[in-house]
């Protein structure tokens, strides 16, 4: 049973019978009963059974159903970024999982599992590249001495909260841009400057004071995309281009000069007039007029994200910003109204190929356009509620089936990335 479970339910075939031999082979090389079982215990551990997921691929040149046992744990990785439990196993190994029916149950119940949390944390940190920021340096802390590894360990934790209630409840994916609410502690409520709560993590909502909601003012973001002493429109507006809306954009030219590295050393000019001196040169304008705008939204937060009304060298913040397409909003605010009633589709369509190709865990082909087109279409259909976004990847062809052995698509294989 131990075997069957280190293994994920995928047990080949006389695996027991080889593992009960082993053992016995050591009892007959004079290992006492302890040792034969813990070196028993060590070869299960060391088994590709247990170090991989394991999926059988069958011999053939056509698309078949996943495994039972395979595809709960596809289901278990991709919403718990975990193992699959007892209730999910034995709905595998009775047949029972590969019914449309029961694969939308069982995400539901799975989705309102604490244990959601996995996807959350493996899933959102990768997208939207967070996943490292617990070794973050880069903060000065001498000009920032509160950012300590309490308010770190918070600015980390904080999307994660966010999301997972958002999972959880099954609310708006639209929320992720425009929510009016995020999650503190008290490390961070101080940083914030807003109520500390009496216990643990507590949702608060937006008011007049402060700018929070979703996940564009989220400290962890600001700090992440900040050098040391001064802040970065060019890192945090690439940050929303490329993570929130999926642009690609190419490498800067070589030798392109730096901006100063202290905000109080950048002489009689503010950061956004020196980047903008920058745009005029044409072989920076093409990329950085793209998404310079949407980090100068951010300058009322400083280098960790707290809210300031000066930069570093004493002058007065200036929040305005014209995106490409000519609109003008101010800070945040304005940002998030921009993302939501200009660019909301094309946040969608990016949220729906990171969550896909994270379930599938590939990069996405040309062949899985269908697939996508269609979820994007249920979520328009369904108040884009996560849950929508969830099932229409588990129910989708990709999800539910592999490929043979000598398989040969129709039409030759581009990657959409």
């Amino acid at each position: 049973r131990l075997a069957a479970r280190a293994y994920r339910g995928a047990m080949p075939d006389g695996e027991p019978q080889q593992l009960r031999a082993f053992y016995r082979h050591l009892r007959d090389q004079q290992l006492s009963h302890d040792a034969a079982v813990r070196d028993t215990l060590v070869s299960i551990l060391m088994s590709p059974y247990f170090c991989y997921r394991w999926e059988p691929v069958p011999v053939g040149r056509q698309l078949v159903p996943v495994a039972d046992v395979a595809l709960a744990n596809r289901l278990s990785y991709f919403l718990w970024s975990s193992m699959p439990d007892d209730t999910l196993l034995e709905l595998a190994r009775k047949g029972k999982l590969q019914s449309p029916e029961t694969l939308s149950e069982q995400l539901q119940r799975m989705r309102i599992d604490p244990r959601v949390r996995g996807m959350v944390t493996e899933f959102a940190g990768n997208w939207l590249d967070f996943r490292r920021f617990q070794q973050h340096n880069a903060v000065d802390r001498q000009r920032y001495p509160q950012f300590d590894a309490e308010l770190r360990a918070a600015m980390f934790a904080e999307p994660i909260h966010f999301i997972e209630d958002l999972v959880r409840r099954d609310g708006s994916i639209l929320e992720l841009v425009d929510g009016n609410h995020t999650f503190v502690n008290a490390a961070l409520a101080r940083h914030y400057r807003v109520r500390e709560p009496t216990q643990g993590w507590s949702r608060i909502e937006t008011d007049d004071a402060n700018e929070l909601g979703g996940l564009l003012p989220m400290a962890v973001f600001q700090t992440m995309n900040s050098p040391g002493l001064r802040t970065s429109p060019v890192k945090r507006g690439y940050w929303v281009v490329r993570r929130l809306l999926g642009e690609t954009i190419p490498p800067p030219p070589p030798n392109v000069p730096e901006l100063p590295k202290d905000e109080a050393a950048t002489g009689d000019r503010s950061l956004p007039e020196l980047l903008a001196a920058h745009r005029a040169h044409a072989s920076c304008a093409a990329c950085h007029e793209r998404f310079d705008s949407f980090g100068l939204a951010f300058e009322g937060l400083d280098p960790i994200g707290q809210q300031r009304t000066l930069d570093g060298g004493g002058r007065a913040i200036v929040t305005d910003a014209v995106y490409p397409d000519g609109v003008v909003r101010r800070g945040v605010a304005g940002l998030r109204d921009y993302l939501r009633d200009q660019r909301r589709d094309d946040f969608v369509d990016n949220v729906v190929r990171k969550c896909f190709a994270f379930a599938l865990g590939r990069n996405l082909l040309l062949s899985d356009e269908v697939s996508v087109q269609t979820a994007k279409q249920r979520l328009a259909a369904g108040d884009y509620r996560f849950s929508v976004l969830l099932e229409s990847i588990v129910l989708s062809p990709q999800f539910r089936q592999q490929r043979t052995l000598d398989y040969v698509p129709d039409t030759p294989e581009l990657s959409t990335e």
